[in-house]
């Protein structure tokens, strides 16, 4: 089956679960844009509203839609209608600010001031410049259409680095229920800074072109979804963050290039919420059967790979949920496309994958999967606590075998918001990662798309030690310490033939080591534009082929790194 059947069997599995899901309720206005997970000043004020108990928040899964951030924006209003001595000076200013940038989502026509509208005789239209861009809105259909331009700058021992981008965004609702948005961007970096192997938490990219006067890339995202009042369903193509944590996740990072997938959102009652998406990964491994020759032309054909995953969150109080949930890596060497039970949402994977190759006689037909637990708790005001699971395998003799253990990755800390001083937020967490978690037999369903692990950054046999503290004393302007101690054991190989996948050695050698401390400071001038500088320290350890294999020569040895930079867009 050829790619554009692929699409075809895509798009009408589309039309059946908006039939399924939304044909049978009631038309309610319902609209779902994603909002980028790199947006991380919104992303952290809901969190810390969660952390003061003024809002209830799932952030097991991101990114959020723009209607859910706005509803929750408006849940503060009402709060602090009622509450009015809860919310402190700079909490308030970011709350207006915020509804600001989000006025597409409010009944209301566009709030924009007219010293900055060019265009004032237009009914609809108008230009802002807070958030930048050109706005429409009617009863039917609203759209915004923002520039994205960005640079920084960087130096230290071991040279300078420069990064340019510029791109554009657009994004908009029709009718009731329709949301859509596209976002692309041209880059180009003086040096190649990420890399698969690199155990960095910078987004991987994918590469067009190496060259002396640096790399150019370029990354597309966008979809279009159908949402209702108790659920959505969307063709995407973005990236997708599962798991808590505040330096990286260790269930869905969002390192990897963005994906195309079946995106299904469910929350039918206050209790309950259930995500679910298939997707369309980038393996990167080429499938020399089907490759061929076209006019004297080696045409490369790579094999198919795909994702299904689901996420159970239950809230059995408020301030307290637990979730679960499960996955698979497969392919369909045959090309036909996905698997159809693998598009069943709430299905437990591993189980299907067992039916499926209940006639492999030791070999390894059957497919990857991975099971994910979480619990976040917010019970204690001002506090946040939390842990994160992520289970390659799992086998309960292994726990009465002190010898043996569970190929795991756990997480877990505590966000103190607003305590003892307002304004300051203190974070501590800590990340174990076992060895050969994220590895797998077969290339071909290794838990990577375009080559990046889709869990931690450190990827296995690896553990993380993170403290922060951040400050934000007025409107937009932020400032924050951070300390890393970030430690990588033996470089294991699943497929070494003296592998001993359950019992080979915790960190028993620690072979590259990156301690860093960290000063960082931004300020958002206006809605999706701000500035920011940093101070980055580290010393960078161990033996000197693996700090070449998973580290940039630009941090090589002790280095003192100066950043600076401006951004408009995400």
């Amino acid at each position: 089956m050829n790619t554009s059947q692929d699409s075809i069997i895509n798009i009408k599995i589309i039309l059946v679960l908006i039939f399924i899901f939304g044909g049978i309720t009631r038309i309610t206005k319902a609209q779902v844009v994603y909002e980028h997970i790199s947006n991380t000043g919104i992303y952290d004020y809901l969190d810390e509203m969660a952390n003061l108990n003024v809002v209830e928040l799932n952030n097991v899964i991101k990114p959020y839609s723009r209607e859910y951030i706005y509803t929750k924006l408006t849940e503060i209003v009402r709060y602090n209608e009622l509450r009015a001595d809860n919310l402190n000076k700079r909490q308030l200013k970011d709350l207006a600010f915020y509804q600001t940038a989000y006025a597409l989502e409010a009944d209301v026509s566009l709030p924009f001031p007219a010293k900055t509208d060019l265009i004032k005789k237009s009914t609809g239209f108008a230009t802002a410049l807070n958030p930048v861009g050109l706005f429409y809105k009617d009863s039917v259909f609203s759209m915004a259409l923002q520039p994205i331009l960005g640079a920084s700058f960087s130096s230290n021992a071991n040279g300078s680095l420069s990064h340019t981008w510029g791109g554009a965004a657009l994004f908009g609702y029709i009718g009731k229920n329709l949301g859509f948005y596209t976002n692309v961007r041209d880059n180009n970096e003086s040096r190649l800074m990420i890399a698969p192997d690199y155990l960095q938490r910078q987004q991987g990219v994918p590469v067009k072109n190496f060259g002396d006067k640096g790399v150019d890339y370029t990354e597309a995202r966008g979809g279009i979804t159908y949402a209702w009042k108790w659920g959505t369903v969307g063709l995407v193509k973005d990236h997708v963050e599962w798991g808590l944590g505040y330096n990286g996740t260790n269930i869905q990072s969002g390192r990897t290039p963005s994906f195309a997938m079946i995106k299904l959102q469910l929350k039918p009652v206050r209790w309950f919420e259930f995500n679910y998406y298939h997707g369309t990964l980038v393996s990167e491994v080429i499938d020399s059967a089907r490759s061929y020759m076209t006019n004297n032309t080696h045409r490369v054909v790579y094999f198919q790979k795909y994702m299904a995953a689901n996420m159970f969150t239950f809230y059995p109080v408020k301030q307290l949920n637990f979730s679960f949930g499960n996955s698979i890596v497969y392919t369909n060497e045959s090309g036909g496309g996905p698997h159809a039970a693998y598009l069943i949402p709430f299905l437990f994977y591993k189980s299907v994958d067992l039916t499926l190759s209940a006639n492999d006689k030791g070999g390894y037909s059957g497919n990857n999967n991975q099971f994910f637990f979480n619990i976040s708790s917010r019970n204690i005001r001002h506090l946040h606590l939390y842990f994160s699971l992520f289970a390659d395998d799992i086998s309960f003799s292994y726990l009465k075998d002190k010898d043996l253990y569970n190929s795991f990755s756990y997480k877990l800390g505590f966000r103190l918001s607003g305590l003892p001083v307002q304004n300051l937020t203190l974070t501590a967490e800590y990340t174990l990662t076992n060895p050969y978690v994220y590895q797998h037999h077969a290339e071909t369903q290794n838990y990577t798309s375009n080559s990046y692990n889709m869990g931690h950054y450190l990827r296995d046999n690896a553990r993380e030690y993170y403290f922060a503290l951040k400050y934000i004393p007025v409107r937009g302007l932020a400032f924050e310490l951070a300390y890393t101690l970030a430690q990588h054991g033996d470089d294991y190989n699943i497929n070494d033939p003296g592998a001993q996948v359950h019992s080979d050695p915790v960190l028993n050698n620690i072979i590259w080591q990156n301690q860093q401390l960290q000063f960082n400071t931004r300020y958002e001038i206006v809605s999706n534009t701000w500035v920011f500088a940093s101070f980055n320290y580290q010393n960078i350890t161990g033996q000197q082929d693996k700090i070449e294999k998973f580290t940039p020569a630009y941090y090589w040895g002790t280095t003192g790194t100066v950043n600076a930079g401006l951004c408009i867009g995400f």
